[in-house]
């Protein structure tokens, strides 16, 4: 296949009057930033653990780290501690190229926390430490307004609807963005463990479904919002999940590859295959990819050739970042991706 669409063109759009206009290839990712302790020893409990290293974590900025690095233009929008690590965040955001001024400091609130337990298999566990954070302390007011305006893609997940004041505040962020002309992407990322209860995390989630342009989900979220269909049943995610606003809605598959379903067609593409070492950030990883190229041509959902195209690149982003340890270290350049498409089959 061909290079990945280039992101140093503007987008067209069009606005609600139906006149085009064109916008920057600018991603903007809402949500949580947070420390990440992983133990320094894998297949280990959090007991067990003899050391632990700090790694910048958290799906939504991970998501903007890994656009940058491909080479695209990403900003990132939440809110840290004014403590040592909320600092070292942003300025980890602005060593990697994104633009972090959407980022609040919160002087009475202590950025977040998780360890994350990487088991034998290479799968992850999590003890968060959220009471309440930084992130989950954002207010509408303390917006940058101008920024979500400027995009080409807003992005989020699920995490910040958890609590008020953040709740209302993404909520706000979505409406600003969607009058602005934004394409919106939408990754539940589920972690049950910060619900109050599982109902609760799934009444929220659904709660937004149908103003997203763009979803992905994972098996064990198919299985999750639909009380435990089969994931692999096309009827199911077009009756269940398919609803009328979503344009393209993704599910992966871990290294088996990812599904996709629009309108007009529906697919699949094949995974990457890798030594697995951790699979932190491989989800993130892979929605990097697509806004990427999602940001540069906004109707690639329409061409399933680009989007196939977009969707085994996007693949590769994933696959590349569980051959490492930690998920910002682990993303990959548009380079390192590009030399490993020409093994793989769409």
């Amino acid at each position: 296949m061909g290079n990945p669409p280039s992101t140093a063109k503007s987008s067209s759009m069009v606005d609600r009057d139906g006149k085009s206009k064109e916008k920057d290839p600018l991603v903007v990712c809402f949500g949580e930033m947070l420390i990440d302790f992983v133990p320094t020893v894998g297949g280990v409990s959090l007991a067990e653990a003899p050391a632990f290293k700090k790694a910048p974590g958290g799906a939504p900025a991970n998501v903007a780290v890994g656009i940058a690095r491909l080479g695209g233009s990403a900003a990132f929008v939440g809110k840290v501690g004014d403590d040592e690590f909320g600092h070292m965040l942003s300025d980890i955001l602005k060593q990697n190229n994104v633009d972090n001024s959407g980022v609040c400091f919160d002087s009475k609130a202590r950025t977040a926390l998780a360890f994350v337990t990487l088991r034998a298999d290479g799968e992850r566990e999590f003890m968060f430490f959220r009471n309440p954070s930084a992130d989950m302390l954002l207010h509408e007011s303390e917006l940058n307004k101008d920024l979500l305006k400027k995009a080409s893609v807003f992005h989020y997940g699920s995490v910040s609807l958890i609590e008020e004041p953040c709740r209302s505040t993404q909520l706000a962020a979505m409406k600003i963005a969607k009058k602005a002309g934004c394409i919106l992407s939408y990754d539940p990322n589920l972690r049950l463990a910060l619900w109050p209860s599982p109902q609760a995390a799934k009444k929220e989630i659904m709660s937004i479904w149908d103003q997203a342009d763009i979803i992905k989900i994972s098996e064990e979220e198919i299985s999750f919002l639909t009380d435990g269909a089969d994931p692999y049943d096309d009827n199911v995610v077009l009756k269940k999940l398919f609803y009328p606003n979503v344009k393209l809605l993704l599910v992966t598959e871990g290294s088996e590859g990812c599904r996709y379903y629009t309108k007009e067609f529906k697919g699949k593409v094949g995974g990457v295959k890798v030594n697995c070492i951790d699979t932190t950030g491989a989800g993130d990883a892979f929605v990097s990819g697509l806004l990427n190229s999602f940001s540069a041509d906004l109707n690639l959902y329409k061409d399933e050739k680009k989007l196939r195209e977009a969707l085994l690149f996007a693949n590769a982003c994933g696959a590349l970042t569980v051959t490492e340890r930690g998920a910002i270290p682990a993303l990959p350049t548009k380079e390192a991706v590009i030399q490993v498409l020409p093994k793989v089959e769409a």
